[in-house]
């Protein structure tokens, strides 16, 4: 007879959680497959700052947490994003808020729209690989950051001239400041104008001023009611009881959109030209499918390097109520991660999953609930479509415009950026331009600039 769920956590490491915090933060992927092969599926780690930490890495349960009663499981109001992109953030609310918020923001990140932002794209990133050295290495990852902002900024917000260039040089920073802040909770205080917290909300507000001169732009502009672009949609929405959405209200969702949207995509870039130059089978491949106008392989490579190079580790819950889950009755408080680090690496879900092989994906697309580097249910990331056109839209002008040399070197390591996971050396490259395809891109260049 069924004994019936056990009240608690499932079972874990009993090392203090100092030592487990260590192993998270400098070997989060072997520290996981560790404790996957001896713990199963699903185990509790404790981590300093966040307490008893369920992590999942089976589909069923996944799929059970993505598609579980909003109101049971919250993602946004105890998220360590929350005091770092701003408590009106999509991702620090939940429940009916998020939903309002969430359907006012997706549609410039739906369908034709999408495709509206392809040639920009280009533009930005023929614009930026003009200025690549020939013939020595060097790290994609600052100009995959330049290429992905920039995107944003202009597609999303519509952003030119004086905005557009203090936006450019304040976010970096800020994201990266932010990023390392975000899961170092301890140092959320200000202890000084010269401690990291203070340096941060200094930053902060200098964005602040830049996005009230674009909100109070986009209220004066007389084709206001005619314009795409997110900014012109927060400007005009209302609420429920009819107040239009104050300032800071649009700035967190405009911060979000530009921290979450531009390094995510900067990072998974720097990984795709990692991984190519160490395959040159597929690389080969890629650049004669680019010469001739197609991209399913394209596309199949981009999901491989996101499920073999995921950037971002986990998808979070927080139980607000007692919460059945594989077994056991998880207390109230409890936090949930759905280890995308985990379900992409295993072999019960990818054949030969330690292998990088785009092939995989040629035929078929990812399981919904295995394949997960956006999240998943009514919290998935809403910038993915757009994410995934500005990946197949700057590898095809890489593919087109230079060669990438294959290299022997190992593979880059994995560097924990505080949220994201980065190549430790920011994905290193060697090019030549491709012949006959010089000329036209700095004809190109030379047109954008003017």
């Amino acid at each position: 007879m069924s004994s019936g769920p056990l009240p608690g956590l499932p079972p874990g490491p009993r090392v203090p959680t100092a030592f487990q915090t260590l192993a998270m933060v400098t070997r989060q992927r072997p520290q996981l497959e560790r404790l996957r092969r001896r713990y199963g599926n699903m185990f509790t780690v404790k981590v300093a700052g966040f307490g008893p930490f369920v992590v999942l890495g089976d589909p069923a349960l996944v799929k059970q947490v993505f598609t579980a009663d909003p109101k049971v499981l919250h993602a946004g109001d105890h998220s360590p994003l929350r005091t770092i992109l701003g408590r009106h953030s999509l991702l620090g609310i939940d429940e009916e808020r998020h939903l309002e918020q969430r359907r006012l923001l997706l549609p410039p990140f739906k369908g034709q729209r999408i495709q509206g932002y392809e040639s920009l794209i280009e533009e930005i990133t023929l614009a930026e690989i003009a200025d690549w050295p020939t013939g020595r290495e060097f790290s994609v990852a600052g100009s995959m950051q330049r290429i992905t902002l920039r995107a944003i900024l202009r597609a999303i917000f519509g952003a030119s001239g004086e905005e557009l260039r203090e936006l450019e040089e304040l976010m970096p920073a800020h994201t990266e400041q932010g990023s390392r802040l975000a899961t170092a909770t301890y140092l959320q205080r200000d202890l000084g104008p010269w401690s990291p917290w203070a340096r941060f909300l200094r930053s902060r507000a200098k964005i602040d001023t830049v996005l009230d001169r674009l909100i109070a732009m986009a209220k004066a502009d007389p084709d206001l009611e005619d314009r795409p672009d997110v900014l012109a949609l927060l400007v005009q929405a209302t609420h429920t009881d009819g107040t239009p959405m104050a300032n800071d209200e649009i700035r967190d969702q405009l911060v979000t959109m530009m921290a979450a949207g531009h390094e995510t995509t900067a990072h998974q870039l720097s990984w795709a030209v990692e991984r190519l130059r160490r395959h040159p089978d597929v690389l080969a491949r890629l650049v004669e499918e680019a010469d001739e106008g197609g991209k399913a392989l394209r596309e199949a490579t981009i999901r491989e390097v996101q499920r073999t190079r995921p950037v971002i580790f986990f998808a979070g819950r927080y139980c607000m109520e007692p919460y059945e889950l594989g077994g056991y009755v998880l207390p109230k408080g409890t936090r949930v991660g759905l280890a995308a680090a985990l379900t992409h690496f295993d072999p019960e879900l990818f054949e030969d999953a330690g292998r990088f092989n785009p092939d995989r994906f040629l035929d078929r697309l990812p399981d919904t609930y295995s394949w997960i580097p956006f999240g998943g249910g009514m919290r998935r990331c809403i910038g993915a479509t757009f994410a995934h056109m500005e990946m197949d839209v700057v590898l095809r002008v890489l593919l087109q415009h230079v060669t990438l040399a294959p290299t022997s070197d190992p593979d880059e390591g994995w560097r924990f950026r505080g949220v994201a996971m980065a190549p430790d050396r920011g994905g290193r490259v060697v090019i030549t331009p491709r012949s006959g395809k010089t000329s036209t891109t700095k004809l190109l260049v030379g047109n954008i600039a003017a």
